[in-house]
């Protein structure tokens, strides 16, 4: 899958200038903004908001064509297949015009508009894999899908049992008609997940554009869906959104991938994890080691973590060809 991106942004190149110099602002727009009085750049603010799924979810499989993605011993997950959901882009919702402009810019990408979500990138399926070989387990567990995309990380948390799951991304086109869709995809039964004699197919498979064969009835709908909580805007509403709940949100796990590619983005970030993990939860971090074009990447990221001395990283992963690719965890430091 190649992807097309189309930043204007002044990266950071080294560690020091990521805390001093990147504006406190995370995934928001910095696209040829104007120059405000005191010479920084005025900076427009994405509110966070939750969504709910409609009251009759099931038009939003109408018609649907969806990919399987096998790992080893995880359960099934389903999404939408990207080329169908791009082709039928003029019959959505789409109240931010993110997919129509995309479509005509032919990217991935457009900082401060659309942050990407509409894609399935490789570090997530490196997660997957690696969440696998840990053995993870998600049973009665709060979990965020933060930067959620097609939502394939919490999706498997939901399926592993979790008590809570919250998907965030920073479009609410990608939350309205990408991940509520796919959580949908995978509340029904699983008989349909095995193959003719009883078994999940091996790792790495995936039955490319087939009809999903949903079951009208989403058997474990009702059990699923109110497990389940979904929010769009940037990171610092986000945050200030899940800090002012009657009871704040804290999660025991939140899993994140392909998020880091812009140093501008670190402090709220940074922020989000701190306030949100609870104190003996972890973070998984799925990455490149460094995103040409923006400056971002795992050194940069790590240096900045070591800044502000809030969490431990530990290395999981790394790809041994090509780019290289990691999963990290993060941890609260001992006090």
């Amino acid at each position: 899958m190649s992807f097309c991106f189309n930043f204007d942004v002044n990266a950071a190149t080294n560690p020091d200038d990521v805390e001093g110099n990147a504006p406190l602002n995370d995934k928001i727009g910095i696209v040829s903004k104007p120059a405000n009085d005191t010479g920084n750049s005025a900076v427009a603010v994405k509110e966070a908001k939750e969504h709910f799924p409609p009251s009759n979810p099931l038009h939003l499989l109408d018609d649907a064509i969806c990919e399987t993605l096998n790992i080893g011993t995880l359960p099934p997950l389903h999404f939408l297949n990207e080329t169908v959901f791009e082709k039928t882009v003029r019959e959505r919702e789409d109240a931010e015009n993110v997919l129509s402009r995309t479509a005509e810019q032919r990217s991935d990408l457009i900082s401060g508009v659309y942050e990407g979500g509409l894609k399935v990138w490789e570090c997530t399926y490196d997660l997957l894999e690696v969440i696998e070989r840990e053995g993870e387990t998600f049973g009665g567990k709060a979990v965020l899908d933060l930067g959620c995309g097609a939502g394939l990380l919490g999706i498997l948390s939901l399926k592993g049992g979790a008590r809570k799951v919250h998907f965030q991304d920073y479009n609410s086109t990608v939350i309205e008609q990408l991940t509520v869709s796919n959580v949908l995809l995978n509340c029904q039964d699983d008989d349909s997940d095995n193959d003719d004699d009883g078994k999940r197919k091996g790792k790495g498979t995936s039955d490319k554009e087939e009809d999903c064969e949903v079951n009208p009835k989403y058997a474990r709908r009702d059990a699923l869906l109110p497990r389940c909580q979904f929010f769009s805007g940037d990171w610092r509403t986000f945050l200030t959104l899940a800090s002012s709940q009657a009871a704040p949100l804290k999660y025991d796990i939140i899993m994140t991938s392909e998020t880091i590619y812009n140093t501008a983005y670190y402090p709220a970030l940074h922020d989000t994890l701190h306030k949100l993990l609870a104190p003996h939860g972890h973070v998984y971090v799925a990455t490149k080691a460094h995103y040409f074009g923006v400056g971002g990447g795992l050194h940069l990221f790590e240096a900045f973590v070591a800044q502000r001395g809030v969490f431990t990283v530990n290395h999981l992963w790394e790809s041994k060809d090509g780019l290289q690719r990691h999963v990290v965890v993060l941890r609260f430091k001992k006090t």
